[in-house]
């Protein structure tokens, strides 16, 4: 198939391409520069300028392909909402100009879309259409566009790794440079659900080549890593204190806007995914990746 591919030059999306070739696709990557261009022709896909800002350009990957698979997303968390919402256009987007055809669309999630209450182990059978979480926002365009007859289904992330990038753990570790010490809230007992990038980008070449309506897969390798020894590596990493904060002002003083996500357990399993796409991951777990990292080669 001609795969068109959003976010091709990213961490994730880059990693994907190899496993698409392999699997014996062609790939249309979405790039917003002549630089990305060049990695992508580098790396064996075909190059196409866009943006998620401008819709009709990723429109235009839509029409050139067989199949789409959607890890763009912008990372600016600090605008976490606004980016959902831009999410949710693009996702509609495209899937407007898939309607009519049975060509697959397989967008991005998160884990923490599949828990009802926020103690719960996230399960792929399960989406609270009237989650009050941004990123819902994203599921809610692929339900909508399921009605219509197009063929959505949905990968949802955990913490993706490798010892250069993991999810939120890396603007973690940026605000812990700039306080002078790695915090944690409580105890630490949160987990977070974690895989390394090499599983998830297998993931998404299974989930595209065994595609059906409406199913949900989760990457997920580690279904919850505690808070505490995620902190605690980070700290003899960076060699930093590790400290413990407990009253609202000071995780709101500490963390900024990723308070919110500080406080949440995001604890997800995978058995349905691995079941139903043959997925075992092989990468090393987040603790070995964070062991391993050199901490003054990131920004």
């Amino acid at each position: 198939m001609r795969v068109f591919l959003t976010g091709a030059t990213g961490f994730i999306g880059s990693h994907v391409i190899p496993e698409l070739l392999a699997a014996g696709h062609q790939v249309l990557g979405l790039t917003r520069s002549e630089s990305g261009a060049q990695a992508l022709r580098a790396a064996g896909a075909e190059p196409l300028l866009g943006t998620l800002e401008a819709p009709d350009t990723l429109v235009a990957g839509v029409e050139q392909a067989d199949a789409v698979i959607h890890t763009a997303f912008d990372h600016d968390f600090a605008n976490f909402v606004a980016n959902c919402e831009k999410d949710r256009r693009v996702i509609l987007a495209m899937g407007e100009a898939l309607k009519g055809s049975n060509r697959p669309l397989l967008i991005t999630s998160g884990v923490g879309m599949g828990a009802l209450q926020p103690t719960d182990v996230a399960r792929e059978e399960v989406f609270d259409a009237d989650s009050h979480h941004p990123r819902a926002a994203s599921e809610l365009a692929g339900e909508a566009l399921l009605q219509q007859g197009v063929n959505v289904s949905v990968v949802r992330l955990p913490q993706v790794h490798d010892t250069r990038k993991q999810g939120l753990i890396t603007p973690y570790i940026a605000i812990a440079r700039a306080k002078g010490q790695v915090a944690y809230v409580g105890e630490g007992g949160s987990r977070w659900s974690a895989a390394h990038v090499s599983d998830v980008a297998r993931l998404y070449a299974l989930a595209l080549d065994r595609a059906q309506p409406g199913l949900r897969h989760h990457a997920v390798a580690e279904e919850g890593v505690p808070l505490y020894q995620i902190a605690s590596t980070v700290s003899a990493g960076m060699g930093l204190p590790l400290v413990s904060l407990r009253g609202d002002p000071e995780v709101a003083d500490y963390f900024g806007w990723m308070a919110m996500f500080a406080r949440t357990a995001m604890v997800a399993s995978s058995a349905i995914t691995r079941r139903r796409l043959d997925w075992t991951p092989t990468g090393p777990d987040l603790i070995t990746d964070l062991a391993a990292m050199d901490y003054t080669a990131i920004d």
